[in-house]
């Protein structure tokens, strides 16, 4: 039996299994993938790639707010500019999706760098307004840039042969790779979280201060996780201009930054599986509750508010608590 401590806050026991992994967790992931797996011959395969898209979004996030302890309010420049280059790519260069969806994360990559160089230099508030400003400033630019079509966006894109052999028209094709990609992704920041670099960011969230007297250099940390999150928003925002088809705005406008907020903090800061169930929760209710029309943000807020009032840690930061297993 290993002892560890979640950010939910109290010890929790976890069975290890001869690989380090938790049983626990493997059987959720072993859960998790088989009903991912039956779940387009039960529900719509677009709405159920659309959750894995923002799931893996929500945990790449969930990386630098939950476990790096930085609070981005610009998170939608990386998931957005990622849309449209590989979109573009796509489009008007005619790369094949997997080339195209690379160009889109190498770019998100490249931005989440330039970007975090500076905001990491600040902390607390005045770093998030740092990531919301710099995301404004992505926003403006791809409102006048020529090649992201302006308020159009980049429509009809093709979603092509996946390497020029499995055709990704047919939706049974496309959904099985959007699984691989959100599986794939989900399991890497599984496995940061839980690799000795994963350990060194909690001791930073913790207490910074005693992290630098142990000789850690934490600027380059805040650095390397930073990057790695918009990175594979990145990816998330890229496998998703494929999905649908389409590149707009609304990827890289402010409110998509507060959603992935409020996935995370929905299902569970802090958490592996919180992320995902947050992602989920939203949306559904987007689907779902779209007959409101505008009403449809005032019941997330309110929602949200109620969640906050009866589950502190999120969702499954409050089942972690109850079974004092880390989920």
């Amino acid at each position: 039996m290993a002892a560890t401590t979640e950010a939910t806050g109290g010890p929790v026991v976890a069975q290890q299994t001869a690989g380090g992994m938790p049983a626990h967790h493997i059987a959720i992931f072993a859960g998790l993938l088989a009903l991912l797996i039956a779940a387009p011959f039960f529900f719509y395969p677009i709405f159920i790639m659309k959750i894995l898209c923002f799931a893996l979004f929500a945990c790449a996030f969930n990386l630098l707010l939950g476990y790096g302890g930085l609070l981005s309010f610009g998170h939608a420049a990386y998931f957005g500019m990622a849309s449209y280059v590989c979109a573009h790519a796509a489009k008007v260069w005619g790369l094949t999706p997997e080339l195209a969806i690379i160009c889109g994360t190498l770019v998100a990559g490249v931005l989440g760098f330039l970007i975090g160089s500076l905001a990491i230099r600040r902390q607390g508030i005045y770093f998030a307004m740092i990531t919301l400003a710099f995301a404004q400033m992505v926003y403006f630019f791809s409102l006048q840039a020529e090649f992201t079509g302006g308020e159009d966006g980049i429509q009809a894109v093709p979603r092509g042969h996946l390497f020029g052999l499995i055709d990704l028209r047919s939706q049974e094709s496309l959904y099985f790779l959007v699984l691989a990609i959100a599986f794939a992704g989900i399991l890497l920041i599984y496995r940061i979280i839980h690799s000795p670099f994963g350990q060194v960011l909690k001791a930073i969230r913790e207490n910074e201060p005693r992290a630098i007297s142990l000789g850690y250099r934490v600027n380059r940390y805040k650095l390397a996780v930073f990057v790695l999150s918009a990175t594979l928003a990145g990816l998330a925002g890229a496998t998703k201009a494929i999905v649908f088809q389409l590149a707009s705005l609304t990827d890289v406008y402010w409110t998509m930054s507060g959603e992935v907020v409020l996935m995370t903090l929905l299902g569970g800061m802090g958490t592996v599986f919180g992320p995902i169930v947050g992602a989920a929760v939203i949306v559904t209710m987007q689907n779902y509750l779209a007959t409101f029309g505008a009403w449809v943000t005032i019941i997330q807020g309110l929602i949200f508010v109620v969640s906050v009032m009866l589950f502190r840690e999120g969702i499954v930061g409050v089942i972690s608590k109850w079974t004092r297993k880390p989920l």
